[in-house]
């Protein structure tokens, strides 16, 4: 089982900071950083072990922000070469997305006062691996300002620069702040993202795609509309980029995107569905296939989709959509298809036994449908 994200901020990482810190600030008291920043670490999750360090930060760098912008600047290692590492602290300094991640919310909560500088230091820090989480600080301040600032890094020869416009602008970053003014007014924000559609980094352009579809999830039609615009002459890469873009809109059969995406309305004939097991057991699969022909007399472009209706505490039913296949179906050719869908517990969702429905859904239309049982697994008294 990997590492959780989490433990890469731990005892090494922060003391790796505190000897930094102290060689560029005579006053800084490294001891009491390190027990402050390190206090129940094991019991705090991954954002509060990086809120801690910045509050330690703040509590024992020198008070004078110009004067602690200094030695985190000077504190700082050699650009990164590659996408984000995730950890450099060695002889020359700090770098990589877990170190930077406090210092830049550093920034973000004490830097207002001293607008350039902080710009200063955001463009410093991602270079070393991230900023999009305090420049956010600047975007709920300062908007209009602060985005054209980032406008100025557009032409930036560092590709980490020309991400943090974008990774830094968007609506619902993970882990991040929420931008309301932007979740509600994105035109500045895709003002930015038109300039960097064609970046010649995926890196960047990927952060573009997952920009767009923030913004997805208030604007959808706007979305959509920005896909039928920037598929005009688009390169491989660019329909790359809206493809990832569109992909909420996609999986919730918005009708607009999947006409721009090239999913129309299927020709369909002799559709069958059929389950294995109608009963099944919390922990084990449900098996179905899948089969239609073609009833067109012309190739089609088919996006198969199967939704699970979860039965509910309330006796009610959710659906989650869950991505299957996208196939070239050609004229009257048949397709016909398997799938074990594992009906296991997760954190993420709470199973109630009863009735659920699955559904097979092509191009955003709704095919075929059938019902099984969910039975909860018997208890071992013994």
């Amino acid at each position: 089982m990997p590492e959780p994200f989490k433990n890469l901020f731990n005892v090494e990482l922060i003391g790796g900071m505190a000897k930094h810190f102290k060689k560029h600030a005579a006053s800084f008291d490294e001891d009491r950083f390190v027990i402050a920043a390190t206090k129940n670490l094991d019991a705090l999750e991954l954002k509060a072990r990086s809120n801690q360090i910045t509050q330690a930060m703040h509590d024992y760098l020198p008070a004078d922000f110009e004067v602690a912008a200094d030695v985190i600047l000077a504190s700082l290692g050699a650009p990164l070469l590659d996408e984000l590492r995730t950890l450099v602290v060695d002889d020359q300094g700090l770098s990589g997305w877990v170190v930077t991640m406090p210092i830049s919310y550093f920034v973000g909560l004490y830097g207002k006062q001293h607008f350039e500088l902080s710009m200063k230091l955001f463009k410093e820090l991602t270079k070393r691996g991230t900023s999009e989480f305090g420049i956010r600080l600047f975007l709920l301040a300062y908007p209009e300002k602060t985005v054209a600032i980032l406008n100025t890094w557009i032409e930036s020869d560092n590709y980490h620069v020309r991400r943090l416009i974008s990774e830094g602008s968007r609506p619902r970053l993970p882990w991040g702040l929420a931008l309301p003014v932007f979740k509600k007014s994105p035109l500045l924000v895709i003002k930015l993202l038109e300039q960097l559609k064609d970046d010649p980094e995926e890196y960047v352009r990927r952060s573009v795609a997952n920009n767009l579809n923030d913004i997805a999830k208030d604007h959808p039609d706007l979305v959509a509309d920005i896909a039928q615009q920037w598929s005009i002459g688009a390169s491989e890469q660019r329909h790359k980029l809206i493809k990832h873009a569109c992909r909420s809109l996609l999986k919730q059969g918005h009708p607009q995107t999947l006409q721009v995406m090239g999913y129309h309305t299927p020709q369909l004939k002799q559709l069958r569905l059929s389950v294995k097991n109608r009963i099944i057991t919390l922990g084990r699969a449900l098996e179905f296939s899948f089969s239609i022909v073609s009833d067109s007399e012309e190739g089609q472009t088919l996006m198969i989709d199967y939704i699970i209706h979860h039965q509910k505490a309330n006796g009610s039913t959710a659906p989650k959509v869950f991505k299957w296949r996208s196939l070239q179906l050609a004229a009257h050719q048949l397709f016909n298809a398997s799938k074990a869908h594992g009906m296991k517990k997760i954190t993420t969702r709470q199973y109630y036994a009863g009735l659920h429905k699955l559904e097979i859904v092509v191009n955003g239309v709704s095919v075929a449908e059938t019902d099984f049982q969910l039975i909860m697994p018997a208890l071992n008294n013994t």
